[in-house]
């Protein structure tokens, strides 16, 4: 048995087989690749060859990253649809002494990603959880956009419906920190439509695609321009958008551009006098756009 155990704590690379060493008992949260298989750490595969347990977010999207490694360890499905239910049964096994690795489908576990629930149950238990830092697509994007890293709101999926998903974008507007959102391709082009009507059309921001992937691409500019330019495009894959936070407006401004929209609705329909006074003082189109309901009543 002592033999059969041995053997299935191992993994390989290119061929070559290599023993992974013992864990201490406890929840290891390890992060595994976003697109490239080999972005995994030697630390991570050391941890699931090892591990008595790997939960996945979904078994069969693991098993790849597991197999190219030859790692045979033990898995189970554990998603938000049974996290809960599971947390206890798993806090048992961690109490009795077992190492269980937590992944999710790509990058690190939590992060708009199951885990949240059982990584708190088992802190609750007094029991330990290990990080293994690794791929992020929040973190590749952020550091390759080119926009303000040193301080940043990590917003994940916004709502799938409309009203929804304008009210969040709403309250982000003007924060004056680098905002960044995970997308399905399938909602990019009304995402980036609200986002344009939201921060105005003028705000910077780059949309990654496939990220350490084969066919990896980005796209920066205005978000009007990149609504626009990518309304007619299908996309494929994982999409990250980092968007500029809002420009810091002083007084004075807010002035002037209060002014310019006073004198615009004199000889324009407010829609139009917005639209022009939004993006030449590049302000929000929102804020422009109640403060012309303010002027009109």
């Amino acid at each position: 048995m002592d033999n059969l155990v041995k053997n299935r704590c191992a993994f390989a690379i290119s061929g070559t087989r290599y023993e992974a060493p013992a864990l201490e008992s406890g929840l290891y949260v390890v992060a595994t690749p976003i697109g490239n298989l080999r972005d995994i750490t030697l630390r991570a595969l050391e941890t699931l060859a090892a591990a008595d347990l790997v939960l996945c977010e979904d078994t069969r999207l693991s098993a790849r990253l597991l197999t190219h490694y030859a790692i045979s360890t033990p898995k189970m499905a554990l998603h938000e649809h049974n996290e809960r239910a599971k947390a206890a049964s798993i806090v048992q096994m961690l109490a009795a002494g077992q190492a269980i690795a937590l992944i999710s489908d790509a990058g690190t576990p939590l992060l708009s990603d199951p885990g949240f629930a059982l990584v708190r149950a088992v802190r609750e238990a007094g029991l330990s959880v290990f990080a293994l830092p690794g791929p992020s697509a929040l973190l590749a994007a952020l550091a390759t956009a080119g926009l303000p890293t040193d301080c940043f709101t990590f917003v994940g999926f916004l709502p799938a419906k409309a009203g929804a998903r304008s009210k969040v974008l709403t309250a982000l507007a003007a924060k004056s920190e680098t905002l960044v959102f995970y997308e399905s391709p399938r909602r990019l082009s009304a995402t980036l439509a609200a986002m344009a009507d939201s921060f105005g059309a003028e705000r910077e921001a780059v949309v990654a695609l496939e990220l350490t992937k084969k066919f990896e691409r980005s796209h920066a500019g205005p978000l009007g321009a990149l609504a626009e330019q990518l309304a007619e495009k299908q996309t494929r894959g994982e999409v990250v958008i980092v968007v500029a936070g809002a420009p810091e407006i002083s007084e004075a401004d807010t002035g002037l551009w209060k002014e310019a929209l006073a004198e615009a609705l004199k000889g324009q329909p407010l829609r139009i006098a917005v639209d022009d006074i939004a993006k030449t003082y590049q302000v929000r189109r929102k804020q422009v756009y109640d403060e012309a309901l303010k002027l009109k009543s």
